[in-house]
């Protein structure tokens, strides 16, 4: 293709269309039809600037809507590259590297950093679909919202969402949008508390909130997990919230009971205590649907519900939302008059039009069904390869897996020698405050194919065995 001598296709001036769109529909229709196959390297953009007659701007537009698009990648300085048609929506074959596919980069993350969704499966087909569409029909709600709890349409979409996957029944008048769950926690505790107030926290649990609330003066009383998740605080003096992840203890795993999380609502109630539960990856379980959220069995309406779209749909768009109990939505709308609102506002209709035209729950499954391929494969090489050096519990459900460690074996020290070979394998007793009672390692799989884990689990070999 690069050394054609004539045009791979024609441009009609005489056209209203712009000559970039004709571009990317003809690129898009030799795609489709298998013309140009995977792996075409099309000419340089120079090049076919001058084979076109057109300026090299507009090809440079072309090609970056198509890379957009999910048709081409673009790495700067080899040019750009067809992509195979469904690379970005079909589960990856087994044993063909997932490294290069797609146009966003992986290059920032390190097998086995937890928690990291794998852009590389972004549907940018379809979500530049949901643009397109919001800026033909209302463009005007790209720009502003007229309610500082978001665009009506994204939390009527999110309030479906969460009756049909999580359980949980709430109005859209009880739902706001945030920059993502950071964000959600941050107004809960400007709302909730004070300064010299006392905060439960899930102890080994989240360490940055555990420093944020640090720095907002609030106090904290851990909340030791056992095996049935957080455990009840022997007092409540002071404690205004607690914070809990009963669908997914982050980081050991485990879903609470429901005696548990029952004995919580009843203490809660007792003591005029909030609940804030952060449910923080829970659509990810590998077996059956996933487990009802706390708030959906919440009859006495203690429970504040966070969610955020960053581990199952883009970690870029920061956006999340908190559902409310009716009794707080004035506390929440006074706190957020006064404070202002951090989410943006462009990416919120079109969310709204990519979940009300079923693609979130098309690429939710999707990205499921790889994950779960990928959860198999790590566990699989830990029995075979790792069982002299440790254990681990398969809860079918998350993005990481907690390997425990046999007691000769120091976390922080392997942690700190994986690093050396390019591994992220984040010591258990990081995570934990005060003295360390727990020794392992967090292993995160979702954001890498299984060609990645399986070379980083040849390095950490090695590390175990230097």
């Amino acid at each position: 293709m690069t050394h054609s001598h004539r045009p791979i296709f024609q441009i009609d001036r005489t056209l209203a269309v712009p000559l970039f769109e004709q571009i990317c529909a003809s690129l898009r229709r030799r795609i489709i039809s298998g013309d140009l196959l995977e792996g075409t390297k099309l000419p340089p953009t120079r090049a076919m600037a001058s084979e076109l007659g057109v300026s090299r701007s507009t090809v440079v537009t072309a090609y970056e809507q198509l890379v957009a698009e999910g048709y081409l990648s673009g790495v700067q300085g080899s040019g750009y590259k067809v992509l195979a048609m469904g690379a970005v929506e079909l589960a990856r074959p087994k044993h063909k590297k997932a490294a290069k596919r797609g146009p966003v980069a992986q290059s920032l993350l390190r097998p086995f950093q937890a928690g990291q969704p794998d852009m590389r499966l972004f549907p940018h087909r379809q979500w530049a679909r949901a643009i397109a569409r919001v800026c033909r029909n209302s463009p005007d709600a790209l720009l502003a919202n007229s309610d500082n709890f978001g665009n009506l349409d994204l939390r009527t979409a999110i309030a479906a969402h969460v009756r049909e996957w999580r359980g949980v029944a709430a109005a859209p008048e009880q739902i706001i949008i945030t920059a993502g769950s950071t964000d959600a926690l941050d107004i809960c505790f400007r709302t909730l508390a004070s300064p010299g107030d006392c905060v439960g926290l899930e102890n080994p649990g989240y360490l940055p909130l555990r420093r944020y609330a640090e720095r907002q003066g609030l106090s904290v009383a851990n909340l030791a997990i056992d095996h049935d998740g957080a455990t009840l605080p022997t007092s409540a003096n002071g404690i205004r919230m607690v914070v809990l992840t009963p669908s997914h203890q982050y980081p050991l795993g485990g879903a609470m009971p429901p005696a548990r999380r029952l004995a919580f609502l009843q203490w809660a109630e007792q003591h005029n205590i909030w609940i804030i539960e952060d449910d923080y990856d829970s659509e990810f379980r590998y077996a059956g649907r996933p487990i009802p959220a706390m708030a959906g069995f919440d009859r006495m309406n203690r429970t504040i519900y966070v969610g955020s779209f960053s581990k199952i749909f883009s970690n870029t768009l920061r956006l999340g939302y908190i559902i409310a109990p009716e009794a707080l939505v004035p506390a929440f709308r006074s706190n957020l008059a006064e404070f202002g609102i951090k989410a943006g506002t462009m990416p919120q209709q079109a969310l709204a039009d990519f979940m009300q035209a079923g693609e979130f729950y098309r690429h939710l499954r999707r990205v499921r069904r790889i994950y779960s391929e990928r959860r198999t494969y790590l566990l699989d090489r830990l029995s075979q390869d790792f069982a002299q050096y440790g254990t681990f519990t398969d809860h079918q459900a998350g993005m990481q897996v907690a390997f425990h460690l046999r007691s000769d074996l120091d976390d922080k020290r392997i942690e700190d020698r994986a690093k050396e070979f390019g591994i992220t394998a984040s010591a258990l007793s990081g995570f934990q405050s005060g003295t360390p009672g727990i020794n392992g390692l967090l292993l995160g799989y979702c954001g890498f194919s299984e060609d990645e884990m399986a070379s980083a689990l040849n390095s950490l070999e090695k590390v175990f065995n230097s």
